[in-house]
């Protein structure tokens, strides 16, 4: 059995709806060049991983007929192909064995999940370590724990913003609805306090019974022409303890009292992200 799970021996019997993970906004538009403004990250997917990731956010539009994780036109940034990408993550998986993952993707064009997100999951061999919940919706208290996923050999975890639930082809039972399970409050911030409510949820659950993240991606309006981009001038201060906490607090009366399960970043590799998800697992770094 495993003894050490995602980097601490006491998470292993901490269930995954109590844990929480540092994540990755737009994991795929990374790029070191600050001219690069569509760029949400510095490194790459490895990189963020070996950072203490295990939340990655990725936004997928066919480019030329092939799926790639791009912003809404591929033109602005194209991070490549979907199956890359999750050819990338399973290498790392298999070279971590004891850690979970999840990852969090946005079908904002209504692809097929069966015709065309299935075939790069399986094409990178993610389905065979993906979890199937035995219920869908699951209740947050109702996941297993850590240690059970990492022994079953089933440990990640994905969530599909829009046609999980049937409604872009038949369901896949290892691609899950997230809104059923999972709250989000108010995304593309400009206000550095993160004010907090839920903005995106469904289904028959109670607010307290989803998973619920924060969408701690600061963003600047360039001259005040309503285009937002991400502000990497302020992210040692925005992924810094005092503001994740700050906001993690702000959410809390909203999820039953608990802390957020996924505390969602641009710019990974500044800050101390990882230090005050620590904070928030109750562990030591």
């Amino acid at each position: 059995r495993a003894t050490v799970c995602n980097g601490h021996a006491v998470l292993c019997g901490r269930p995954y709806g109590n844990t929480t993970f540092l994540g990755s906004h737009d994991s795929y538009a990374f790029s070191s060049d600050p001219l690069a403004l569509a760029r949400d990250q510095e490194v790459d997917i490895p990189t963020q991983l070996g950072l203490g990731v295990r939340f990655l956010q990725a936004e997928g539009h066919l480019n030329d007929g092939v799926l790639h994780f791009c912003h809404t036109s591929c033109l602005l940034f194209d991070g490549g192909t979907v199956v890359d990408y999750l050819t990338a993550v399973k290498t790392w998986l298999d070279a971590n064995p004891n850690e979970v993952l999840t990852l969090l993707f946005t079908n904002s064009d209504g692809l097929s999940i069966p015709d065309i997100w299935a075939p790069a999951f399986v094409a990178a061999g993610i389905d065979t370590v993906s979890y199937v919940p035995p219920t869908n919706p699951m209740t947050r208290s109702d996941w297993p724990t850590l240690g059970d996923m990492i022994d079953s050999g089933k440990r990640v975890i994905t969530f599909m913003d829009a046609g999980a639930d049937g409604t872009d082809g038949a369901p896949v039972d290892y691609i899950l609805p997230e809104f059923t399970m999972v709250w989000e409050p108010p995304f593309d911030a400009t206000d550095p306090s993160f004010p907090c409510s839920v903005d995106r949820i469904a289904g028959p659950l109670s607010t307290e019974d989803h998973l619920n993240m924060l969408n701690h991606n600061l963003d600047i309006d360039v001259f005040d022409t309503g285009v937002l981009v991400s502000d990497p001038e302020d992210a040692s201060t925005t992924n810094g303890v005092a503001s994740i906490i700050a906001n993690a607090n702000g959410c809390a009366p909203l999820a039953g009292g608990v802390a957020p399960n996924f505390v969602m970043l641009d710019f990974v590799n500044i800050g101390a992200g990882m230090q005050a998800v620590d904070q928030l697992n109750g562990v030591v770094s």
